[in-house]
């Protein structure tokens, strides 16, 4: 089945068309009023060196009419000759039949019975368009009348293609597929959405989460700003380091600076119920820390520090390079870049 866009807005066609596998495109005057386009024979025109294949209206109360209207339209500086769109009738079947006899295609619509349809296609339209949304709209059975229209055609060997129009959301896509209609023409908003689906998100975002744990190093994750205090520098200023790196933790080193402990907000909240105030002033190497915290190399992949968030249940991990201190990956940090949690 053909893919075609269903538009007259510029923006919406080209962003459809950038697909590389939409192969046509339908309009209509009212399409066209729509979104304010004034200069109808321009955008035809412009039109014509966009897109593969172009359907454009050409109206008449007489067959003789249409006819002038068709032609007129080919006497346009067009890049690609359009396919002429119809209304069925009477007149619009004799302008039909002599247009396809001077080499032209036409695409005859505003189809709602099997015997409008098979008159377009004794006339030789090209293309056979019933509404779907139209007629359902009216309580008719669309489907029903898309299927016989493919069943006649096939059974008969007519050169024409069922075109199904009047798409209201992706459902009538797919059972356009299902009911075998040879072109399905598609406003962009539907377009757009024939491809969602929750368990296609979901398992893209898992895909996309395991891949970059496996790639994605320790350090290309963690934040600029250090968090470091000396042994000798006091619980306040270990408070300070914290809140301007916005980590709930520092890393305690020596006087040689080799790692010598991690001092978390949890352990801050603990002392003050403790001691009191009192303890802001005294320094690091007097009370108490973990002088083990769990530690991860900076060349590390990321997954491996998640397996030690999940296996230890801390929220913050000293990250080394060259056993020197690099930083702090904090949970928070893998949460947000959707890697954990």
């Amino acid at each position: 089945m053909l893919l075609y866009l269903d538009s007259a807005d510029f923006q919406e066609i080209e962003e459809a068309f950038q697909l590389g596998f939409v192969q046509g495109l339908t309009t209509t005057p009212t399409f066209m009023h729509r979104h304010g386009i004034s200069d109808i024979d321009g955008a035809i025109v412009k039109l014509s060196g966009m897109v593969p294949e172009l359907h454009v209206e050409a109206l008449g109360e007489t067959h003789a009419e249409i006819v002038a209207e068709a032609r007129r339209i080919l006497s346009l500086p067009l890049v690609r000759e359009p396919v002429f769109k119809v209304p069925v009738s009477l007149e619009g079947l004799r302008a039909c039949k002599q247009l396809v006899d001077g080499g032209h295609r036409v695409n005859v619509h505003l189809v709602y019975t099997l015997n409008q349809a098979y008159m377009a296609m004794a006339a030789g339209a090209s293309y056979v368009c019933p509404l779907a949304g139209r007629l359902q709209d009216q309580g008719h059975d669309a489907l029903a009348l898309f299927e016989q229209c493919v069943q006649v055609v096939d059974k008969h060997g007519y050169p024409t293609r069922i075109m199904f129009s009047s798409v209201r959301y992706p459902e009538h896509v797919r059972r356009a597929v299902q009911l075998g209609a040879h072109v399905c023409t598609v406003p962009w908003s539907v377009m757009q959405r024939l491809c969602d689906n929750t368990l296609t998100t979901e398992g893209t975002h898992q895909f996309w989460e395991h891949t970059r744990l496996m790639t994605i190093k320790v350090k290309d994750v963690i934040r600029a700003h250090n968090p470091v205090c000396r042994l000798e520098d006091t619980v306040n200023q270990a408070l300070v380091n914290m809140t301007r790196s916005r980590i709930g933790a520092v890393t305690l080193v020596d006087a040689q600076g080799r790692l010598a402990g991690i001092f978390t907000d949890g352990d801050i909240r603990r002392k003050l119920q403790e001691s009191g105030p009192a303890i802001l002033d005294r320094c690091m190497a007097d009370i108490d820390f973990s002088d083990r915290p769990v530690t991860v190399n900076a060349d590390a992949l990321v997954y491996e520090a998640v397996n030690l968030f999940n296996s230890h249940q801390i929220d913050n991990i000293v990250v080394l390079e060259d056993n020197v201190p690099a930083g702090i990956l904090d949970i928070q940090d893998l949460v947000q870049l959707g890697l954990l949690g």
